[in-house]
């Protein structure tokens, strides 16, 4: 089955339930959205994250992600894996040491958790041909091409092969402030292994 990369365009309330909110998907190279509802307490993770708001206290997504990573369990991309009865069903795509584990989970949770990962979030071309709809607004062609290149950058966050040794030691800095000790272990290595390289 082809996989098709997805990203959050928006998060509404929903006049009929007031308790939900619908999230609204789109494909990367495409014109199709996915609507999904989910609760407030997920819609509300999801925002956090996509705010990049840090809250005093971790909030449930933010530490079921620190308990992962603390056991070396890393999310690598979220799908969105099938449709039955009206109800989508997940699956988070985990790596702890080189061995591949599969999750099932909520969307909703899923999304949170992937925003908390930078990890991709897919589904699958025959839930987007059934579940999926066309909405092209006149500004959503600009908005479109924006976010596509985010998800180029996104889609392999450690790769940092093509940066000067000098940024790199400013981003392993960075990152060491900001507690991502994850992102800077990736950057401590690609620095090492220049400098192997250059004796």
């Amino acid at each position: 089955m082809k996989k098709i990369p997805l990203y959050i365009l928006s998060i509404t309330s929903t006049m009929a339930q007031s308790q939900n909110y619908a999230i609204l998907l789109a494909e990367a190279d495409g014109a199709r959205r996915l609507p999904v509802i989910i609760g407030m307490t997920e819609a509300q993770a999801i925002a956090v994250a996509m705010e990049g708001i840090k809250p005093p206290r971790p909030l449930t997504h933010d530490l079921f992600a620190n308990t992962l990573k603390t056991f070396n369990i890393y999310i690598r991309e979220v799908i969105i894996n099938d449709l039955v009865d009206g109800t989508f069903h997940a699956k988070l795509i985990c790596e702890q040491h080189g061995e591949v584990i599969e999750i099932d989970s909520r969307p909703s949770d899923a999304m949170a958790l992937a925003l908390r990962f930078n990890c991709p979030i897919m589904t699958y071309d025959f839930i987007l041909d059934s579940a999926g709809i066309i909405i092209q607004e006149p500004n959503e062609i600009a908005v479109t091409e924006e976010r596509k290149e985010e998800k180029i950058v996104k889609r392999d966050p450690y790769d940092f092969s093509s940066y000067p040794l000098e940024e790199l030691r400013k981003i392993l800095n960075k990152m060491v402030e900001k507690e991502d000790y994850e992102t800077a272990a990736k950057v401590r290595d690609e620095i090492k292994r220049r400098e192997e390289i250059n004796g």
